[in-house]
C-alpha cells in the first residue's frame, strides 16, 4: 500500500548560460516532484518541469492530486489507470483551472509519473520492460482517450499495438545497439558564436550525429550567421536543426525559415505560437520542403490531434513531464502512429524517463527510433544519469523510470 507521499519544490541553477533560448534567457530547471512511499519500502519517483518560478504551485496541485492514491496498492492503481486519469484531470475542483493544461495538468504528470515508477520498481524492471511485457489490452486501460474518439477508439488503439506484434522480434536489437541522442547544448541563445562553433566540434569528436541551434534573435542575420556556423562544422551529413522557442508571428517566420533553408535544416522547432495549430499549417505550406516540429508547449492530447489533423508537424515532440505523464505520451504516440509521424520527444526530464518510452515506442508500437535530445546539465543529479557512449543512448537496466534524484534519495 501507498503509506505515504511526499512533494518536493527542487530548483537547479545552471551556469554559463546553459538552457537560454529566444524567450528564456536565465531559466532555472526545476522540478515539481511526486514521491509515493509504499509500505515494502519501495519509492517511486515522478516529477514535472518548469523553470522556476511556479513550481511550488505545480507542487501544491500535485499534493491535491495525491490524495486520490494514499492506501492504496499500486498494482490496483494501474489495472485501470486510464480511469483514473480521466477521474483526476476532470476533478471539479481543478477542472476550470485547464482544463488538462497548465499548473493543474503538469501537476497530474507529476504523479502519473511517480505511479509509473512505482509500478516498474514494485515488479522489479526498468519501465521499458515493463511496457513492452504489458498486453494491448493493459496498456489501453492505463490511457484515457476521451475527446478522441474521431480519430483513435478503444478499439483502434487495440489494432494499432496487436498489428505490432507479429514484427516485434525484429526491433528488440535496439535493446543492445540503441539508438541515437543528438546534442541541443551546442547552441544555447546566450552562447557567443566561438562557443557554438567550439561545441559543434566537441558533440562530432563525442559521436553525436545530430545537433541543435537556438534561434529566434531579434536581428535575423545573427541567426543565419549562427546557423552557417553550425553548418559549416558539422558537414553535409550531420543533422542541423534549428529551434525557435516560439519567438516568431506568423510573417517573420515565413520570412526567416525561407531564409534558413540555405543550411539544409532537418527541421524548424517551435517557430510561432504553440497554440496557433492554423499559423502552423500556413507555414508548413509556405516553407516546404523544410519541415516543422512541435510540441514542447503543447499541454494535451487535443491539441496534439489538431496538429496531426492540420498536417502541419513532421515531428512530434510530446514531452511526458509536460502533458498528464506516461499515461498521455503513449496515447500521443498512438495517435502519431496513425497519422504516420514520428516522435521525437522534448526532454525536460533530461533524457531520463523519455529513454524507455523510445525503447517501448519503437519496439511495442513499431515508431522509428530516430533519436532523442541530450540535454547534460543536470546528469549529476540523478541517482542512474541516462548513459550517452558515442553519441548513443544505453538501455537502463535499473528498476523504475531512472528518475529518483541524489538531492532526494531517502
Amino acid at each position: 500500500m501507498i503509506r505515504k507521499i511526499t512533494i518536493d519544490d527542487v530548483r537547479f541553477p545552471l551556469e554559463g548560460n546553459a538552457g537560454s533560448d529566444a524567450i528564456h534567457r536565465d531559466p532555472i530547471y526545476s522540478y515539481a516532484v511526486t514521491r509515493l512511499h509504499d509500505d515494502s519500502g519501495i519509492t517511486g519517483t515522478g516529477f514535472a518541469f518548469t523553470l522556476s518560478e511556479g513550481n511550488d504551485l505545480v507542487c501544491k496541485a500535485a499534493e491535491y492530486y495525491t490524495r486520490q492514491l494514499q492506501g492504496k496498492d499500486i498494482e490496483e492503481v494501474m489495472a485501470n489507470f486510464g480511469d483514473l486519469f480521466k477521474q483526476l484531470s476532470n476533478d471539479q475542483q481543478f477542472r476550470w483551472l485547464g482544463p488538462h493544461k497548465g499548473i493543474v495538468h503538469l501537476a497530474l504528470a507529476s504523479v502519473t509519473n511517480a505511479c509509473y515508477d512505482l509500478w516498474a520498481k514494485k515488479r522489479g524492471v526498468p519501465l521499458w520492460k515493463l511496457l513492452i511485457d504489458l498486453s494491448p489490452e493493459q496498456i489501453v486501460n492505463t490511457l484515457d482517450l476521451s475527446y478522441l474518439e474521431d480519430e483513435l477508439t478503444t478499439g483502434q488503439a487495440l489494432d494499432l499495438l496487436k498489428t505490432q506484434q507479429s514484427t516485434r522480434a525484429e526491433r528488440i536489437p535496439v535493446l543492445e545497439q540503441g539508438y541515437p541522442g543528438y546534442d541541443t547544448s551546442i547552441g544555447w541563445f546566450n552562447y557567443p558564436d566561438e562557443l557554438v562553433r567550439e561545441n559543434c566540434k566537441k558533440a562530432l569528436a563525442e559521436g553525436f550525429t545530430a545537433m541543435k541551434l537556438k534561434v529566434g534573435s531579434a536581428d535575423p542575420e545573427r541567426d543565419i550567421r549562427r546557423a552557417h556556423i553550425v553548418r559549416e562544422v558539422a558537414g553535409s551529413d550531420v543533422k542541423v536543426m534549428l529551434d525557435a522557442n516560439q519567438q516568431w508571428n506568423l510573417p517573420q517566420a515565413i520570412q526567416i525559415c525561407n531564409q534558413l533553408k540555405s543550411i539544409n535544416p532537418y527541421w524548424i522547432e517551435e517557430p510561432t505560437h504553440p497554440d496557433d495549430v492554423n499559423a502552423h499549417a500556413t507555414l508548413a505550406k509556405a516553407i516546404a520542403p523544410v519541415k516543422l516540429a512541435l510540441g514542447e508547449h503543447v499541454p494535451n492530447k487535443i491539441i496534439f490531434k489538431n496538429y496531426l489533423q492540420s498536417g502541419s508537424a513532421s515531428f512530434i515532440q510530446v514531452d511526458a513531464v509536460r502533458v498528464g505523464g506516461v499515461s498521455e505520451f503513449i496515447t500521443v504516440s498512438l495517435l502519431c502512429k496513425k497519422f504516420g509521424v514520428p516522435v521525437v520527444p522534448h526532454v525536460g526530464d533530461m533524457g531520463q524517463l523519455h529513454q524507455h518510452l523510445v525503447l517501448f515506442n519503437h519496439i511495442a508500437m513499431g515508431h522509428d527510433a530516430l533519436f532523442l535530445e541530450h540535454i547534460p546539465h543536470l546528469q549529476k543529479h540523478f541517482v542512474n544519469p541516462a548513459q550517452i557512449i558515442s553519441g548513443v543512448y544505453k538501455t537502463p537496466q535499473v528498476p523504475g523510470s531512472s528518475c529518483d534524484l541524489l538531492v532526494l534519495k531517502d
